[in-house]
Parts: structure tokens; C-alpha cells; sequence
């Protein structure tokens, strides 16, 4: 974006707390944008004005109503258009309150694990919000625990609405997967400062666009064409509320007490993946079998000598399941 771009965003509070921060954070014009973009604040009272909407738009007061969190979700920026969410939280993130949320329409700069890009069409939620961590081991596995948060979220949402059972699993490390399709990612990042770990989690999901793959509304159709369909504000409301939950056993007890959860909603149980392995100056594959994951977050499998090995990406493979390669334990 060149120096005279320029970018809406919306303020919005849970409560008369947060809706004082939206005001003071527009009055004194803090929020920073990479690329020189001009950034043109609005509280929610303002924005009906302000700002056109079309009957499509992500509606802050569903959102709102659908809440009951403690600290996620209760501060959030909405804008028509940006070039990702990551952008509005990672660089602005001292300014705002922890467990923020910015979502948008559409991003032109989406974008995933290792520079991956993400296509982020309207009808896509596509959000991103703060959290504070200062365990360091804890870090490799909050994206586990968002991954929890969505599959759960969406379940939650059938659950409350009486729709049929949509089978929404995790591809590990960090993919939402239905009927063999990916449907969502999950992308986190932090730094570390004062001690603590300042932490950004972007997570994109189809909800309402089927290309390129397939969206949870495609599928809600083919098993039942009259059902209500999914609206993003009641699927990021009930992400909130279940990852709020998680989030506070895995801080008390560790990722232990979500493991039976996680391994429940992924793909992975028992599944047979190749590996490589360096003989000399070649690589050698091999089949081995899934087992779960170690504690520092890799998968752990057993060979056919019986030996645990810890899996690791190699990094090169846009399919991180491809070109594996493995430690022994």
C-alpha cells in the first residue's frame, strides 16, 4: 500500500469499560499501520453514519449479544477492508487491551504458516486477537488449544441451533479440516518483552464461501437444505467463550488436561505417514505410525523396530505431513 492508503476501522465495546477505551484510542490516534496507511477511527455509534454497510457485514451487535467472556473478545475492531488483522493487533499491541479482536470483511495480504498465503474472500471469518502468556513451554501448544476452541465452537453452535452434526477436525499443526477439505487455518506469533509473552493468533474459517475448497454453510445445505445457516457473530462468540475456558485449564493444569480433547478432533490417530531420513548424503523414506504428540508439540510415532521417534517438519513442504523427518526419544 503507498503512502495515501487508507484503512476504516470500527471500535466496539462489551461493556460501558471497553467502549471508554475505544474512545480514548481514537481520541489520542495511536492504532499504527505498516506502509504509511491512514487509519480513519469510528466508535460504533458512529459508524452507522459513517460508514456504508451491506446486509452481509459482520454484525458487532450479534457478536456482542452472543458474549460472555471475561476477557476475550470484549474490545473489537472491525474494518470493511485490510491488508491482514495481524497487521492491526502485532504492531498495536501495548495500546490495546489484552484478548482484543480485529475482524474484517476481506484481507488482501492473508497469510499463514511459513509466508503461506490465505485466500480471504467475503464470507470468510477472519479474525485476530491478543493474549498475554509467560510460560515458555506453554507456547508451542496455544495453537492447539485455538484449534480445540474452533472445532468446539462450531459444535456449540449445532448444538444451540439444532443442526445436524458438522464433522469440523484439526490437521496438525494448525488446519481446520471437513469432509477431507481444508476449510480453516490458524497462525500465531509472539514476542517477548518484560517477561512476558506477547502473543497475536489470526485464524481464518469458510463459513459462508466455498471457494477454494469448501465452507461450513455448503455442507449445513447438503445435510439439510431448510436449516438456519451459520453466522459468523455466533461461531467467533462461541470460539471466545470455549477458548477463554481452555485457555484457563491449560494455564492451571497444562495441555495434559486437553489432550484426550484434541487427540478426539484430529486426523491423526493411528495414521501411517513417511519420513525422511539421512543416509550418508541421501535421504531414505520410511513408514511409521502416529501415536500422538510429544510435550514440546511435534508428533510422536513408533517405527516398525518399535522405536518412539519425535516428527519433525522439514520445513520446504506446503503439506506438513509431507517430507517429515524424525528424532529418536
Amino acid at each position: 500500500m503507498g503512502g495515501d492508503a487508507s484503512c476504516s476501522m470500527v471500535f466496539c465495546g462489551k461493556s460501558s469499560v471497553e467502549t471508554e477505551i475505544a474512545t480514548r484510542l481514537k481520541k489520542e490516534k495511536v492504532l499504527k499501520l505498516q506502509d504509511d496507511t491512514k487509519v480513519s477511527v469510528f466508535l460504533e455509534s458512529e459508524a452507522e453514519a459513517m460508514l456504508v454497510k451491506d446486509d452481509n457485514s459482520f454484525d458487532s451487535s450479534l457478536f456482542m449479544d452472543s458474549i460472555s467472556t471475561d476477557r476475550f473478545g470484549r474490545f473489537l475492531i472491525w474494518s470493511p477492508r485490510l491488508s491482514s488483522t495481524h497487521d492491526v493487533v502485532s504492531p498495536n499491541f501495548c495500546e490495546l487491551p489484552v484478548g482484543t479482536v480485529c475482524v474484517t470483511e476481506t484481507q488482501f495480504k492473508g497469510r499463514g504458516r511459513s509466508k503461506n498465503v490465505w485466500e480471504s474472500p467475503k464470507g470468510c471469518l477472519m479474525f485476530s486477537f491478543t493474549l498475554e502468556m509467560e510460560v515458555a513451554t506453554l507456547i508451542p501448544v496455544i495453537q492447539y488449544v485455538v484449534s480445540i476452541a474452533v472445532t468446539e465452537a462450531v459444535k456449540s453452535v449445532c448444538d444451540k441451533k439444532g443442526l445436524p452434526y458438522i464433522d469440523v477436525r484439526i490437521k496438525w499443526p494448525n488446519d481446520i479440516y471437513l469432509n477431507g477439505l481444508k476449510i480453516g487455518g490458524i497462525l500465531c506469533t509472539s514476542t517477548y518483552r518484560s517477561k512476558k509473552f506477547y502473543v497475536s493468533i489470526g485464524i481464518g474459517l469458510n463459513v459462508d464461501n466455498d471457494q477454494p475448497t469448501t465452507c461450513l454453510n455448503a455442507v449445513l445445505k447438503d445435510l439439510s437444505p431448510t436449516s438456519d445457516l451459520f453466522k459468523r457473530e455466533e461461531i467467533l462468540g462461541a470460539f471466545f467463550h470455549k477458548f477463554e475456558t481452555f485457555f484457563d485449564l491449560l494455564m492451571k493444569r497444562g495441555f495434559k488436561s486437553l489432550e484426550e480433547l484434541y487427540y478426539r478432533t484430529w486426523l491423526h490417530s493411528d495414521q501411517k505417514v513417511v519420513v525422511e531420513d539421512r543416509v550418508g548424503d541421501k535421504f531414505v523414506q520410511n513408514v511409521v505410525t502416529i501415536k500422538g504428540m510429544t510435550s514440546s508439540g511435534y508428533l510422536k510415532a513408533i517405527g516398525d523396530d518399535n522405536q518412539i521417534y519425535e516428527l519433525h517438519p522439514d520445513g520446504n513442504s506446503f503439506d506438513f505431513l509431507k517430507g517429515l523427518v524424525r528424532r529418536k526419544l
